[in-house]
């Protein structure tokens, strides 16, 4: 990671890249994707979330698979147009993304889990962490077929990773951040998976 740059000069743009980010994460692609395809409302079907993960409880393969990319690519799209200003507003930007999506404005505060945002984030902000997390999840998703198992391992391995790769504490810090707000989005799936009844994937919810 390149030399963080000075608050004195960098103010401006890191409430940019802050604003700009939360705004653009906040835009809940799943819930716009299910409503165009005449689903009805994502929030009231399945678990209730507006991620990819409940869209593909829908039925609907292809539009699940379009919003895990929309949602990865918010993120990603938020830290690599605030990286024209410095590494530090890159990962304001990128983090603000993922409270975008987490607490979205337009929904009153209650969006999605950031798993794909976060995973997109760090794909843009130090890829070798983002594809490592998620390998952690493509194989954790493999054997135990569970998406929020397999989510909180990959995100939990994130900041593991940063530092064996690039030694960074700002990047470790960064990815931990991003890590603890996704565990604490999972609090109600941690209780479900301790009771055996978290949903496999794939699995339709009524």
């Amino acid at each position: 990671m390149p030399d963080p740059i000075s608050w004195e000069y960098a103010w401006p743009y890191l409430l940019a890249a802050l604003a700009g980010g939360y705004l653009f994460g906040s835009l809940p692609f799943g819930l716009i994707l299910t409503r165009m395809a005449g689903l009805g409302d994502l929030r009231k079907m399945g678990s209730g979330n507006i991620g990819a993960t409940n869209v593909l409880r829908t039925g609907r393969k292809d539009l699940a698979a379009l919003t895990l990319i929309l949602d990865a690519g918010k993120g990603a799209i938020a830290a690599l147009v605030a990286k024209a200003w410095g590494p530090d507003a890159m990962l304001v930007a990128g983090a603000a993304a993922v409270l975008g999506h987490n607490f979205p404005v337009w929904l009153g505060f209650r969006g999605g889990k950031g798993v794909a945002t976060t995973l997109g984030t760090l794909i843009a902000v130090a890829w070798p962490v983002g594809l490592g997390a998620c390998a952690t999840w493509l194989l954790v998703a493999a054997v135990f077929r569970i998406s929020s198992l397999a989510a909180l391992l990959a995100l939990a391995a994130s900041p593991v990773i940063a530092w064996l790769y690039y030694g960074d504490l700002q990047l470790v810090q960064f990815a931990g951040f991003l890590a603890l707000l996704a565990w604490i989005r999972h609090h109600a799936n941690i209780r479900r998976m301790l009771k055996g009844e978290e949903p496999k994937i794939g699995r339709k919810q009524h």
